[in-house]
């Protein structure tokens, strides 16, 4: 199924992966959002489950193994182009937490990075897409609060 103008819309999986307090962002290397900072995701293969395409992206783009934790949002991304719809995606986005690898921009990242709350809070020069930053402060959130239950629980 092709990406641009498609048929019906794709499904896409996106990762929000926390450590010690930053987020993992990768820089676009090809449309849509070539050029921004964004999550690690990309589009689910056949046969594949959310989970499983989740830490498949995670691992193609940045070269970390992560684990899945919880579901964060799942949203529509519609771009449209006049009166056609140029993308369509509906992305299921997950919290993650990384278990091996070493950072490296991989696959079709042109570079990858941690970033500080402040960084994706804000007008900065990370350029963030608006709904990527509502998500990513959106799992910052669910983070803390599984950290808090985990300490209350020991």
């Amino acid at each position: 199924m092709r990406r641009e103008f498609p048929e019906s819309p794709l499904v896409g999986v996106g990762a929000v992966v926390i450590q010690e307090g930053r987020v993992l962002l990768v820089r676009r290397g090809s449309e849509p959002l070539k050029g921004q900072w964004s999550l690690p995701g990309g589009m689910l293969e056949l046969g594949e489950s959310l989970a499983q395409g989740v830490t498949r992206e995670v691992r193609e783009e940045t070269s970390l193994d992560v684990e899945v934790v919880e579901l964060v949002e799942l949203l529509d991304r519609i771009h449209r182009e006049g009166a056609r719809v140029r993308y369509h995606y509906v992305i299921a986005d997950y919290l993650c937490r990384v278990v091996g690898g070493e950072l490296r921009a991989a696959s079709d990242a042109d570079a990858v990075r941690w970033a500080e709350r402040a960084e994706w809070n804000s007008h900065s020069a990370l350029r963030l897409d608006p709904v990527t930053a509502r998500v990513i402060e959106k799992g910052w959130q669910l983070d803390r609060t599984l950290r808090t239950a985990r300490q209350e629980e020991a």
